[in-house]
C-alpha cells in the first residue's frame, strides 16, 4: 500500500472517529481528536470560534443538550496534500432534543449539512485542525409550488 493511500486511510478513520465521539458523548475522546494549538470552528448558524476553548466549549454545549444524535455521512471526499488534509462530506443527521417528560426522547429531527473538515499530521497522528458545516438549504414543496407559478 503506498503511503499517499495509508494517509488517506488513517485520515478517514480519524474523521469516523470525530464523528463516532459525537454520537457517544464521548467529549474525552472528541477533544482528543483536535489539534493543542489554534483551531477553528463554524456549526451551522454559528459565528466562528477560535481557540481550543472555545472549540471544545461549543461541543459540550451541544452534547449537554442533544440526547440522541446520529451522522450518516455520504459524498466523503478525501484530498491529502503533504501534512495536511481535507475531508468533504454530507452530514445526513438525525437528533433528538431533550422530552418534555423525563424517560423519553424528545422528536426526532433530520437535516443536512456540508462540512469541511481540515487536518494536519502531528506525531500523535491526524488531527482537527478546523470544522465547517453549513446547512444545506431545500425546499419545501410549498416552495416547488411557488417557483412554478
Amino acid at each position: 500500500m503506498s503511503r499517499r493511500q495509508t494517509d488517506i486511510e488513517a485520515v478517514e478513520q480519524t474523521n469516523t472517529a470525530f464523528y463516532d465521539a459525537m454520537e457517544r458523548g464521548d467529549f474525552e475522546t472528541l477533544s482528543g481528536l483536535w489539534l493543542d494549538d489554534e483551531i477553528s470552528c463554524v456549526h451551522p448558524g454559528w459565528p466562528v470560534l477560535a481557540g481550543r476553548g472555545e472549540v471544545l466549549r461549543s461541543y459540550a454545549l451541544i452534547m449537554a443538550n442533544t440526547e440522541y444524535i446520529q451522522f450518516f455521512l455520504t459524498d466523503t471526499k478525501v484530498t491529502v496534500i503533504g501534512d495536511t488534509a481535507v475531508v468533504t462530506c454530507t452530514e445526513n443527521i438525525l437528533s433528538g432534543g431533550p422530552a418534555e417528560e423525563a424517560g423519553e426522547l424528545g422528536p426526532l429531527v433530520g437535516q443536512l449539512v456540508v462540512a469541511t473538515n481540515v487536518f494536519r499530521r502531528t506525531s500523535g497522528g491526524w488531527r482537527l485542525w478546523s470544522h465547517h458545516g453549513s446547512p444545506v438549504l431545500t425546499e419545501t414543496e410549498e416552495d416547488e409550488e411557488d417557483d412554478a407559478s
